[in-house]
């Protein structure tokens, strides 16, 4: 999931280099979602370990 949300970074990046404003937009939107699940994932499976031990 972190890895898809570096992706998109970095093809807005790009996009935003050559002047794609809307694709930007578009790929910095999707990076920021794919993140926040990550992270909400990554708290949730730390959680879970903390309570099974």
């Amino acid at each position: 999931m972190l890895h898809y949300a570096i992706v998109f970074f970095v093809i807005a990046l790009v996009a935003a280099i050559f002047g794609f404003g809307g694709i930007a937009a578009g790929a910095v939107g999707i990076a920021k979602i794919l993140f926040y699940i990550f992270v909400i994932m990554a708290v949730a499976t730390f959680v879970m370990g903390l309570i099974r031990k």
